[in-house]
């Protein structure tokens, strides 16, 4: 048997439904003389006739019959599979999956998908936290969120927020007990509360007043894997904490925390949301890439 296009199962349908060939080419824009053909070369790749013409008249044969009626739910099935993806298209609904570090979640994602999804409640969104630099494409994800430098060439990157800044901050008790330090060096003699990534590498400290730069590896009696963590032993009087000053806010307004050294506490790149360059973005995306750029990031702080 020759090869069979699919669309000219569609067109033999079509021609039975509109009872002839003038009809069906009228539904379709085309001429009846391309109907012709595209029925004589179905019949000639099936080897066997499924229309019985007269001059007034169009009926399927009995094996016309037999395939008309296999392929009426299949092609109702396809036209209903259509729909839905031109719905995901034009209408946002779906699932948004995005990743992106803890951090970037707490303080800015979480905020922004609130929000969003009060203006639009047939999405759903998914925030998975992850400070592994990954294939988003790969792992399906249909954003992620990094650092500038970490954002691969070949994807859009929009900023997220505003700039960051770490804060190291202490307990007034803490203060109260062993001193406050005046340089970076001063921390060599603190105990400072360290910080584990998942790939197992601690986090350096790193300080500039504007003419000097240091980079220390903080020594301590107490390592975590999170910054929520990092923040609790500070809040307990346990050491010296270093997290992103949007952590660290709401205690130094309560005075449970004092920050230290802030003349060394240099302002570090935007996140960044980026995506895939050659994907056609879904309804949803499109709607969440929008609602970002219009955000008030002040405003939902």
């Amino acid at each position: 048997m020759s090869s069979i296009r699919l669309d000219s199962l569609d067109v033999f349908a079509a021609i039975v439904r509109c009872g002839g060939f003038r009809a069906a080419a009228l539904e379709r824009g085309v001429s009846s003389s391309a109907l012709s053909q595209t029925m004589n070369a179905l019949e000639e790749a099936l080897g066997i006739r499924l229309l019985n013409r007269t001059t007034r008249s169009v009926a399927p044969t009995e094996a016309g019959q037999r395939l008309l009626e296999r392929l009426a739910p299949a092609l109702s099935d396809i036209r209903h599979a259509i729909a839905e993806i031109d719905e995901l298209r034009d209408s946002p609904s779906g699932t948004l999956r995005i990743n992106a570090p803890a951090p970037a979640i707490d303080h800015l994602l979480c905020p922004l998908a609130f929000d969003f999804m009060n203006t639009y409640p047939d999405v759903k969104i998914e925030l998975i936290s992850d400070a592994a630099v990954i294939d988003i494409v790969e792992q399906g994800f249909d954003a992620g969120v990094r650092f500038g430098q970490q954002v691969a060439q070949d994807m859009i990157a929009l900023p997220l927020g505003s700039a960051l800044r770490y804060a190291i901050v202490a307990s007034p008790d803490y203060i109260k007990r062993y001193g406050q330090p005046h340089t970076p060096h001063d921390l060599a003699g603190h105990d400072c509360i360290r910080r584990r990534f998942p790939g197992g590498t601690l986090v350096t400290w790193r300080f500039s007043d504007g003419a000097e730069e240091i980079e220390i590896s903080p020594g301590g009696r107490l390592t975590v894997t999170t910054a929520h963590n990092e923040l609790q032993a500070a809040l307990a009087g346990r050491g010296i904490a270093h997290v992103f000053d949007d952590y660290a806010k709401p205690h130094l307004l309560s005075g449970r925390l004092v920050e230290l050294l802030p003349a060394w506490s240099p302002s570090l790149p935007h996140w960044f949301l980026y995506y895939p360059n050659r994907r056609l973005p879904s309804a949803a995306m499109r709607a969440f890439l929008d609602h970002l750029r219009n955000y008030d990031w002040q405003a939902g702080m």
